[in-house]
C-alpha cells in the first residue's frame, strides 16, 4: 500500500437523532454521512498523501478539465452490516480492478487496489454510525469512489492533476414489497457506446447518453430502457446501468459477451459463478434482440432479468418496441431462478449464509 490516510474528524458531524431519522427511511443517494476520503495525483509526483475530512462542497477551476473534456470515473458497491455487528464489502478489489481499466481507457492514473480498499475502509470506519442495521431488510450503505481531471486547462490533453475521492450514502432497497418485473423500451435511435468508444469504462458519459433513451422508454409507459449494438442495432448489449441475463428451457444462463460496449458488472460476474449453484450452464456470446422476442413467445426463455450493484437482481417483464411488445415471463415476482440468484447474492451480501466464494471483506 502507498497512500496513508490523515485523519480530521468533522466538528459538527449530524446528530445521533437526526441520522436515526434518515436511516428509517433513507432513500437512494439523497443524504450523505459526515466524512469524505479525498486524495490527489500529479503528474510529476504521483499520488500524494490522502485525506479523511468533513463531507463539505468541492471548490475547482471553472477551467478545470472535467467539466470540458468530461474526464471523469467513477465506482459503486455497498457495505452491509451483518448480525454480528461487523460490516462487509462484496468483492472490493473487483471494483478497484475495473477502476483501475476505466482510468486506462480514460487517460487517468491508475489507483493501487490495496488504496482503492483502504480507502473504502477508512470512510466506513470513520462513518460506521451510518451503516444501516443488520436487521434492516436490505438497507446498506451505498460507496462512491469517483476520480476526475482538476487541472485547470483548455486545451485537450490528459490532465496533469486528478483527484480521487470516495464518500457515502445510506441505502434503502429500491423496491417496496420485493422486486416487481420492469418494462423495458427497446432503444432504436440511441445507442448507449459504439465499438472502440468508452462502453466498458465506468465513466458518467456512458450514463449520460443512455438518459435519451430511457426518456423515451418513460413516454412509451416503460421502467427504462435496453440499448443495443450501435453499429447494426440488433444484438443486446445492456440497459442504461444493468447487465442481462436469459434462463433458457435448455438449462443455460446467457448473458451479452463482453464486446467492449457493454461494462463488466461485479455482480454480472459474480451472477456467472453463482449458475452452477441453480444447475445452469453459464453462456456469454452475442444475443439478437429477435432472439429475445421470439423466445419468450416460444417459451425457448424461461425467465429475463437484469443486475447491478444498485437493484442487485431485477426481473424483466414485457419488452415493447415500436410497433410491438413481448409478453412478460416474470410473473409477480419473478421466476424462480431469479428470485433464488437474487436471494442467494442477498445472503452472502448481509452474512446471513457462509461465504463460500472468500467474496467479503471486511471494513469495520
Amino acid at each position: 500500500m502507498s497512500l496513508s490516510f490523515a485523519a480530521t474528524l468533522n466538528p459538527h458531524p449530524t446528530s445521533a437523532e437526526r441520522r436515526a431519522e434518515i436511516l428509517a427511511n433513507p432513500g437512494f443517494g439523497q443524504f450523505m454521512t459526515d466524512h469524505m476520503v479525498t486524495a490527489t495525483w500529479r503528474k510529476d509526483e504521483g499520488w500524494g498523501e490522502g485525506e479523511l475530512t468533513a463531507y463539505g462542497p468541492i471548490t475547482m477551476s471553472p477551467a478545470a478539465a472535467v467539466l470540458h473534456y468530461a474526464q471523469e470515473i467513477f465506482e459503486g458497491l455497498k457495505a452491509y452490516r451483518h448480525p454480528d455487528g461487523t460490516v462487509w464489502t462484496f468483492r472490493p478489489d473487483k471494483n478497484g480492478e475495473r477502476l483501475n481499466s476505466s482510468a486506462r481507457r480514460m487517460a487517468l492514473p491508475e489507483l493501487p487496489v490495496e488504496d482503492f480498499v483502504e480507502s473504502l475502509r477508512i470512510l466506513v470506519e470513520a462513518d460506521e454510525a451510518w451503516v444501516p442495521a443488520a436487521d434492516g431488510g436490505e438497507k446498506s450503505l451505498y460507496l462512491r469512489p469517483f476520480m476526475y481531471a482538476s487541472a485547470a486547462f483548455l486545451g485537450l490533453r490528459p490532465s496533469t492533476e486528478v483527484k480521487y475521492s470516495v464518500i457515502a450514502s445510506p441505502a434503502a432497497s429500491i423496491f417496496v414489497g420485493g422486486p416487481k418485473p420492469i418494462t423495458l423500451w427497446v432503444s432504436q435511435h440511441y445507442a448507449r457506446a459504439g465499438a472502440g468508444g468508452t462502453g466498458a469504462a465506468k465513466c458518467g458519459g456512458n450514463y449520460a447518453s443512455a438518459l435519451a433513451g430511457q426518456i423515451e422508454g418513460a413516454a412509451n409507459g416503460c421502467d427504462q430502457a435496453v440499448f443495443l449494438d450501435s453499429a447494426t442495432q440488433t444484438y443486446v448489449d445492456e440497459l442504461g446501468g444493468m447487465n442481462v441475463f436469459f434462463v433458457t428451457k435448455d438449462g443455460h444462463l446467457l448473458t451479452p459477451e463482453l464486446t467492449g460496449t457493454i461494462l463488466p458488472g461485479i455482480t454480472r460476474m459474480s451472477v456467472l459463478e453463482l449458475a452452477k449453484e441453480f444447475d445452469l450452464t453459464p453462456v456469454e456470446r452475442r444475443i439478437e434482440v429477435q432472439e429475445w422476442k421470439d423466445g419468450v413467445a416460444s417459451g425457448e426463455i424461461l425467465e429475463v432479468f437484469a443486475c447491478g450493484t444498485a437493484a442487485i437482481v431485477t426481473p424483466i417483464g414485457e419488452l415493447r418496441w415500436e410497433g410491438g411488445s413481448a409478453p412478460s415471463t416474470a410473473g409477480e415476482h419473478g421466476g424462480e431462478v431469479t428470485r433464488g440468484i437474487r436471494a442467494r447474492l442477498l445472503s452472502i451480501q448481509q452474512g446471513r449464509s457462509e461465504d463460500t466464494y472468500s467474496w467479503m471483506q471486511r471494513l469495520a
